[in-house]
């Protein structure tokens, strides 16, 4: 795995967290 692509999935991950927590938790946000 290249530094490019793991940073990559790093990205996918975290804004697939960020949104599941918008949905879960809206008021939060």
């Amino acid at each position: 795995m290249t530094l490019e692509h793991a940073l990559g999935v790093v990205a996918v991950v975290a804004l697939l967290i960020y949104l599941v927590s918008a949905l879960v938790w809206p008021h939060k946000f």
